[in-house]
């Protein structure tokens, strides 16, 4: 009886010494191999646009009076990149010569691995964004005059007993240390919805590659174990 093109397929899948399978894996590699280079360009993309647009702002920063968040946006950004360079020279050291099935596992435990500094990281520079934004609006001037001074001014008039910590209200230093804390809880969560904002499509296209390399080699690996 002759083969189906499905028993076929998944016969000569990853099997070295069927006819058909370097052009079925090659099919899988040139496919994968698009996705990750897809990837990769994305990847450039967006560190390129985080070292522009960090630049740009601590410029616009000076020049409306609230350098203190641009220098933090600046250096916290910067900080990211440099990290995230490691990861890129990394990436480009995979060997796209490996088999298809090698090639997307290497790049998956990659993938991982950047995603679990990623989200330690977010756990820190969500924090240190939320402090350097009402650090920047603290000393912001309208009409020659602090926007933190005017509020601690509208406090102390509310209560004048209110406690003051190096001349900044108490209850607004709670208030900010709180909500740093809890920026520092859902902070790798935020960061998973950055992931899939920016490169969910891609990943779920990956994801499919990755079970159907898979889901055939694990019924290959099932169909010679009842041969044998």
């Amino acid at each position: 009886m002759e083969k189906s093109i499905e028993s076929i397929w998944k016969q000569g899948f990853l099997a070295e010494d069927a006819l058909v399978a370097p052009t079925l894996n090659n099919l899988y590699k040139q496919k994968s191999i698009h996705v990750i280079e897809k990837f990769k360009r994305m990847f450039r993309i967006n560190q390129i646009a985080i070292v522009a647009g960090s630049v740009l702002f601590l410029a616009v920063s000076f020049l409306i009076g609230i350098p203190l968040m641009g220098i933090g946006f600046f250096l916290t950004l910067s900080s990211i990149v440099l990290v995230n360079r490691k990861f890129s020279r990394t990436l480009s050291e995979i060997d796209t010569s490996e088999n298809s099935y090698r090639y997307v596992k290497a790049f998956a435990h990659w993938l991982k691995e950047l995603v679990r500094v990623n989200r330690l990281m977010a756990r820190f520079y969500y924090p240190l964004f939320f402090l350097f934004i009402v650090l920047g609006f603290w000393q912001f001037q309208v009409n020659g005059k602090r926007w933190g001074d005017a509020i601690t001014h509208a406090l102390i008039a509310n209560d004048p007993g209110a406690a003051l910590l190096l001349g900044v209200p108490v209850i607004i230093i709670v208030s900010v240390l709180l909500l740093m804390l809890f920026l520092a809880y859902v902070g790798g969560r935020i960061f998973d919805w950055d992931l899939t904002v920016v490169y969910g499509a891609v990943l779920r296209k990956l994801d499919e590659i990755n079970t159907d390399m898979e889901t055939l080699r694990n019924e290959r690996v099932e169909t010679d174990n009842r041969d044998t």
